[in-house]
């Protein structure tokens, strides 16, 4: 078994440090634009291999990517932050042309690879590599709602100072602040978390959820990357060992939830084939305009590649 991650920074470097330790795959092969960066955290990462007592072999490689040949699964992070300045159309071209480009790479050496987006957009930049990649949409899904419903859950967690072991959530729409958690499908050890906690707190919760990933910016200064790192290779564990994990994935829909061709985090059930059924669940008449007012927003942002004439 083979897993490659695209890019060396914190989220890549944490997501193949976890594959490692979990001993998910014989060798995981790290990747990176500048030169070293892959193969010194690699070797940093193998270095601890004595000492947490795994066998996975991690390997570096800068741009060269006959090394990530026959990978059974592939994390994409690559691309570049927000900067002062920046419109998001920029955002979305700068990194469309780099989640291209490492598409293109992957599929050359790994043509049935499962590929999993981390790129932000995360719903745009997912959308690209399936244009790019041009296989079926079950081997090309964004990690987005694996995270958000961490952070769900860990705020809950604290809130009722119980362990977050118990806690199971679903979350839905784009990766942002139009996300839907859907407070009616969160429960704690089977209880309905609306029965332990009162509206308002909840409320508060699912807002602290929806700005999750801009609280972390505003107290480092970077964007979070243990959780991601973690939430990706989950992903890559429910792949490589079959487990058929329900999740909560940026999946592209045809016509579940009356929606067609749109990149949206619905749960699904994810195994070695991929995606391997997407789950429609009975929203209610608030949830689905919650969801449609997101997928609008994902909708507006996929428009802007379209609008770009880069496929």
């Amino acid at each position: 078994m083979k897993v490659t991650v695209v890019g060396a920074g914190n989220v890549g470097a944490t997501c193949a440090n976890v594959i490692a330790h979990k001993e998910l795959a014989n060798e995981v092969v790290l990747v990176d634009i500048k030169e070293g960066l892959a193969e010194g955290k690699a070797l940093d990462i193998w270095e601890t291999s004595p000492i947490n007592l795994y066998d996975t072999r991690t390997i570096g490689s800068t741009n060269n990517y006959s090394k990530t040949a026959g990978s059974d699964v592939v994390v994409i992070t690559s691309g570049i932050p927000r900067k002062p300045g920046m419109s998001r159309d920029d955002l979305i071209a700068t990194n469309a042309g780099i989640v291209k480009s490492v598409t293109e790479n992957i599929i050359k050496h790994s043509p049935d690879a499962k590929i999993i987006i981390v790129s932000n957009p995360l719903d745009v930049m997912t959308y690209c590599a399936y244009l790019t990649a041009k296989i079926d949409s079950s081997r090309v899904f964004g990690m987005a709602g694996i995270l958000d419903t961490a952070r769900y859950r860990s705020f809950l967690a604290e809130e009722l100072d119980l362990s977050p072991k118990d806690i199971q959530a679903v979350l839905m729409g784009g990766h942002g602040d139009t996300m839907v958690p859907l407070p009616r499908y969160t429960t704690v050890g089977g209880i309905p978390v609306t029965e332990l906690i009162d509206e308002e707190k909840l409320d508060a919760i699912v807002e602290r959820t929806k700005k999750g990933g801009g609280e972390l910016v505003n107290l480092m200064g970077t964007s979070a990357w243990y959780a991601p790192g973690a939430a990706a290779a989950q992903m890559v564990e429910a792949i490589v060992r079959d487990q058929k994990r329900v999740f909560p994935v940026c999946a592209l829909l045809k016509g579940e939830y009356g929606m067609d061709n749109i990149y949206l985090g619905v749960p699904v059930v994810l195994g070695k084939n991929g995606i391997e059924k997407i789950i429609e669940l009975d929203l209610n008449d608030d949830e689905k305009a919650l969801l449609n007012d997101s997928a609008k927003s994902v909708r507006s942002v996929m428009d802007v590649l379209d609008n770009m004439d880069l496929f």
